[in-house]
């Protein structure tokens, strides 16, 4: 072991430690807390959970459905666990896909430059637990004025139900590179488990990071999540958030635009019904100048089902010329489908152009009824009106195979909601 994988082990110790002291300090959140008021996770806290002992061996033929034909490279997690024998890499391209224990060997400075750095809030209990369970990760590296040849797959795989998974990413895409790189959360079981994920992005002056976010677990699992990213001057930062599974599923993403003329994009679609509940909590922090930022979350709520969203864009003193605008769209299906939303500013400079909006509504029934004229049943009619509303946000994703298997699944998925 050399010198700097040595230095980068006892580091990540540190950061173990310091986690599992903060996660000690920390109580479960519940709906008395702010942050959590509309999102109760009693279900997770009553629910037998422990640590993977043993992980599931997987062949391809497991996960071929989840390929991404595009994709240039994979590393595949099962239960938490790296999956050597699933993931594949280009010793040719020039952006390093790897796990920690191989980074720590090759950009160790780097690495530990960045882990644990960027999601460093100490109010946040899952994250802490995430940190003092840190033992492996996915770490993409771009170096300076490179370009991944071809998208790069993070799958992360359940299999085992009652078990606590620990996804981690590092993204570090240094000064003028370029990646576009999907996240994927799939399931292999029906049962009940958690996810607990952080992410962490340090994008460099000038990069361009595209992030491609997919949760489709078991609909009886809990999926507790937080990006957190920091973007450079003139950087540009494009993230879609897909949310199809998981019996509660929560989101945290905290973008710091820390550079002059920064752009970033937060698109996000949750598309649930019988009793899932998904929670997307955005903070956009302008920090400087000429910041440009744009959110378009989208929710489909159906039967008893319950969608939250809150969206916060700071603007601090000094950071004049920011140009963000941020929109909240939902569809409820029924009834008794549910959803809080709140788009909120913070504004501390006086040029600057911010707007934000929320609608929510139903189908059109002289829509509904139009394409029953033209033949449709009301049921195919609800289905294709569905799924024209949630195209607007899967059709930016820039890879064809993943747009597809994301149009069969909302079709599929809101049929079963109708």
């Amino acid at each position: 072991m050399n010198t700097a994988t040595a230095s980068g082990g006892t580091a990540i110790k540190a950061l173990r430690s310091d986690a599992l002291e903060r996660m000690g300090a920390l109580a479960v959140p519940t709906t008395h807390d702010e942050a959590w008021r509309f999102t109760s996770i009693a279900a997770l806290t009553r629910a037998s959970l422990h640590a993977v002992t043993k992980p599931t061996p997987l062949a391809f033929g497991d996960i071929a459905s989840w390929a991404i034909p595009e994709a240039g490279q994979r590393i595949v997690f099962v239960d938490g666990v790296h999956a050597p024998q699933l993931s594949t890499n280009s010793p040719k391209d020039s952006v390093t896909v790897c796990t920690l224990t191989q980074a720590l060997a090759t950009h160790a400075t780097a690495v530990m430059q960045h882990l644990g750095q960027h999601a460093q809030d100490p109010q946040q209990r899952f994250t802490a637990q995430n940190t003092a369970n840190l033992f492996d990760a996915a770490v993409v590296i771009a170096p300076r004025n490179t370009a991944a040849s071809a998208p790069l797959h993070l799958l992360f795989v359940a299999t085992q139900p009652n078990v606590n998974s620990y996804a981690r990413t590092l993204v570090i895409a240094e000064e003028g590179s370029a990646l576009t790189f999907i996240e994927d959360y799939v399931a292999l079981t029906d049962g009940a488990y958690l996810t607990n994920s952080v992410t962490e992005l340090s994008i460099g002056a000038n990069a361009q990071v595209h992030h491609i976010r997919l949760q489709r677990e078991s609909q009886r699992a809990f999926h507790i999540a937080r990006c957190a990213l920091t973007q450079a001057q003139d950087s540009h930062y494009h993230s879609i958030s897909i949310a199809l599974g998981a019996e509660i599923s929560r989101l945290d993403t905290t973008a710091q635009l820390r550079g002059t003329g920064v752009q970033c994009a937060l698109d996000g679609l949750a598309h649930i019904a019988g009793q899932q509940v998904a929670d997307t909590h955005t903070c956009i922090t302008h920090a400087e100048a000429h910041g440009v930022s744009r959110q378009l979350q989208k929710c489909v709520v159906a039967d008893t089902a319950h969608a939250v969203f809150n969206g916060r864009v700071q603007v601090h003193p000094g950071a004049q010329k920011t140009d963000s605008a941020q929109s909240s769209r939902t569809l409820l299906m029924g009834p008794k489908a549910q959803v809080n939303t709140l788009p909120q500013l913070e504004i501390n400079a006086d040029d600057v152009r911010c707007t934000h909006g929320a609608t929510v509504g139903q189908l059109d029934s002289e829509e509904v009824f139009y394409l029953q004229s033209r033949g449709l049943s009301v049921d195919a009619a609800r289905s294709l009106l569905t799924y024209a509303f949630a195209a607007e946000v899967i059709a930016r994703i820039p890879i064809a195979s993943v747009r597809q298997q994301l149009q069969d699944a909302v079709l599929q998925h809101g049929s079963a909601g109708l």
